[in-house]
């Protein structure tokens, strides 16, 4: 069996908060197989998403209540690894990060080119001249002209700093990279623009993704697989064509039943009622408060994971086949 690109096992993430801890990694467990693969993790505001891109990346704020788990690379435990070791050998080099809001993510007294190198340059794993080199390649390989480098961050167009982020996330030529909502702040013709741009890397350079939406019609577009998260959980995870055309899981199901359809005429479905709050996750399934085939066992018990075709993990009661039915 080949050894996956990236394992992560039952990794968890609780922020401290003065009315008790927010559950927003609950024991996530996926894998990335290998070079060029993209994998979505979609969902709505506040499942964890953004936290699980952070907890891969060991970013974390102070008020961290709880932080553990196993996250492999190519076999080797980088979670066993001081954080001056992850930061040295894994952070940028191995995983490079896009983040939320990545659009206001440069400093804006400091000119791009200088804010893309940095990573290279900060402990010494290229010489700055080599590092503006590479830095001018990959502005030209995302579409944007050299001078960029030496342009301050208000001069940019929203999707010109898009680029120039992904470029810097690309400095030290990391195989995979996680892309958080890298489309949320454009219009529709710059988001289209970066998708391309995102597939030609995938294709070209052979760079992994994980690509992190509330949008699953987007994800679509350029993933392998799809993971759908809710409440803190991983909730199923399967190869996208099957993700698009037979998801089990009903929350699964809702999402997809929540994009408009060009050639349909039913009518988008919204998914009623509001994600739990993390501080008191429900008991049982967390989505049987929203479920509209919730059943008694939904509401006390958690479901284990079914696997209901080849390469498909669901966690629902409903896939039990020695259950009662829903009512």
């Amino acid at each position: 069996m080949t050894t996956p690109l990236l394992d992560v096992r039952n990794l968890y993430l609780h922020y401290a908060d003065q009315k008790g801890a927010v559950h927003a990694v609950d024991g996530l467990s996926f894998t990335l197989p290998g070079k060029g693969h993209a994998l979505g993790i979609v969902g709505e505001s506040g499942s964890g998403k953004s936290s699980l891109a952070l907890a891969i990346m060991r970013l974390l704020p102070t008020n961290i209540a709880r932080y553990e788990g196993e996250i492999y690379w190519q076999g080797s435990a980088i979670s066993d690894l001081s954080d001056a070791q992850f930061r040295r050998e894994v952070r940028w080099h191995k995983i490079a990060l896009v983040p939320q809001g990545a659009l206001n993510g440069f400093n804006p007294v400091l000119r791009v080119g200088d804010q893309i190198i940095e990573p290279a340059v900060a402990e010494g794993r290229l010489p700055k001249r080599a590092a503006r080199a590479r830095a001018q390649e990959l502005l030209e390989l995302v579409g944007l002209p050299v001078e960029t480098y030496d342009r301050y961050p208000h001069e940019l167009s929203g999707g010109m700093k898009q680029r120039a982020m992904i470029a810097a996330a690309l400095i030290l030529e990391p195989p995979l990279v996680i892309m958080d909502e890298p489309t949320s702040a454009l219009d529709v013709s710059v988001q289209a623009q970066i998708m391309n741009l995102l597939k030609h890397l995938k294709k070209e350079l052979g760079l992994s993704i994980i690509f992190i939406t509330h949008d699953i019609a987007l994800a679509s577009d350029i993933c392998d697989s799809l993971a759908v998260v809710y409440a803190g959980e991983l909730v199923e995870i399967g190869h996208a064509d099957v993700m698009l055309t037979a998801p089990q899981h009903p929350y699964s199901q809702k999402l997809l039943a929540s994009i408009p359809r060009l050639h349909d005429r039913q009518l988008p479905e919204f998914i009623p009622g509001a994600p739990p709050d993390l501080r008191q996750p429900p008991t049982g399934c967390r989505f049987h408060l929203r479920c509209p085939l919730v059943f008694d066992r939904c509401r006390v018990a958690s479901p284990p994971v079914f696997e209901p075709e080849a390469g498909q993990e669901t966690r629902c009661w409903l896939l039990d086949p020695g259950d009662s039915e829903p009512v």
